[in-house]
C-alpha cells in the first residue's frame, strides 16, 4: 500500500518554527483522533467524546484548534521542539518535520510487528532573518494568512473519501490507534525531522520580493 503524502514548504523566522509545526500537526491529530474506544463485546463498541481548545500563536497572526489532551500536547511539544532545537545547534537555515500515521500488521512469530504508514504529512521550512519590526509585523501577517489557507486544505482533504484503516476489533485496537492516551485515540503516529544546510535558492530574495509584493498590495 502506498502512502498519500503531502508536503507544505514555507519560509519562516526561527521564532515561527514551533508555532508553523504546532498549528498544522495538531489540526491533523485532531482530524485524526477519535474519543477512547468502550467496548462491550468484541465488535461492538461505543466511543468518547474530545475536548477542543483554541490556540493563539504568539508570533503570527493565527488562531487554531488543537484537541484538548495535555498528554497529546506534550508529546507534540517535546517533538517539535527537538526539532527547533536541531535546527538551532546545526546553524540550519532550512529543514523538514514529518508527521507520519501507519497501522500495526499483526506480527507472526518470530518475527515482529511491521508498520505500514497510510499517511505522510511533511513541513519544509527555510529560515530567514528580518531587517526590522515593520518586516516582522508584515511577516507575522503573510504567514498567518498563508497558514489559515493550509489550515482550510487539510480540513477539506478530510472529507475525501480516501483510506483510513478500518475500525478495529477490541483484541486489534493497537494495531491501528495509540492507546497510550488517557483522554484521547489518534490514530498512530510518529514524528521524525531533520535539517539541512543553505539551499540553492536565495531565500533572502524570495522574502524581500514578499514583503515588496505585500507592500504593493
Amino acid at each position: 500500500m502506498n502512502a498519500r503524502t503531502q508536503v507544505f514548504e514555507l519560509t519562516v523566522e526561527g521564532r515561527q518554527v514551533e508555532e508553523v509545526a504546532h498549528s498544522l500537526f495538531h489540526t491533523l491529530l485532531f482530524h485524526r483522533a477519535l474519543g477512547k474506544f468502550h467496548y462491550k463485546q468484541e465488535a461492538s463498541y461505543s466511543v468518547g467524546t474530545i475536548g477542543y481548545e483554541d490556540v493563539d500563536c504568539d508570533f503570527i497572526d493565527l488562531t487554531y484548534v488543537k484537541c484538548a489532551s495535555d498528554k497529546l500536547d506534550e508529546r507534540l511539544q517535546r517533538e517539535v521542539r527537538s526539532f527547533y532545537e536541531m535546527i538551532c545547534n546545526d546553524n540550519s537555515t532550512s529543514g523538514q518535520i514529518s508527521l507520519e500515521f501507519f497501522q500495526k500488521k499483526k506480527p507472526r512469530w518470530p518475527f515482529p510487528s511491521e508498520c505500514i504508514p497510510w499517511e505522510i504529512w511533511t513541513i519544509k521550512v527555510n529560515i530567514v532573518v528580518l531587517n526590522n519590526e515593520h518586516e516582522k509585523q508584515i511577516y507575522r501577517e503573510k504567514i498567518g494568512e498563508v497558514l489559515a489557507e493550509k489550515i482550510l486544505f487539510i480540513a477539506e482533504a478530510m472529507n475525501r473519501h480516501d483510506y483510513v484503516p478500518k475500525m478495529p476489533n477490541q483484541s486489534e485496537l493497537d494495531l491501528v490507534f495509540d492507546t497510550s492516551f488517557t483522554d484521547v485515540q489518534p490514530y498512530l503516529f510518529r514524528i521524525s525531522c531533520q535539517t539541512s544546510g543553505p539551499s540553492n535558492a536565495s531565500v533572502g530574495t524570495t522574502v524581500r520580493k514578499l514583503l515588496k509584493d505585500t507592500l504593493a498590495l
